[in-house]
């Protein structure tokens, strides 16, 4: 038996800067996770990731992450996504800056 659908976000990098990014509802990508489209259907999922590949210009890299709903948006399921949202860890910027 199948495992159920876990609603997803579709993820990537941006091509110039390397930031994380995310796909929103309108088709525009964004840094902030809680402004991702959280896609509740696999069908719709796999149609959003064929989108963003289109997006070469844009991103590098893009792909369908675990995510749940939060009060502000879609929030990461798996250690690692949640990781990439506060960003580069290897000095503080960007994200991370106090």
């Amino acid at each position: 038996m199948p495992r159920p659908f876990t609603p997803k976000v579709v993820t990537a990098n941006a091509l110039l800067e390397g930031d994380v990014i995310y796909l929103t509802t309108q088709g525009h990508w964004t840094r902030n996770h809680n402004e991702a489209d959280l896609i509740e259907d696999p069908a719709t999922a796999e149609i959003r990731l064929l989108e963003a590949q289109a997006l070469a210009h844009e991103a590098v890299g893009p792909y369908l992450a675990d995510a749940t709903p939060g009060k502000d948006g879609p929030e990461p399921i798996h250690f690692r996504e949640a990781f990439r949202t506060r960003g580069p860890s290897n000095y503080v910027h960007g994200k991370q800056e106090p």
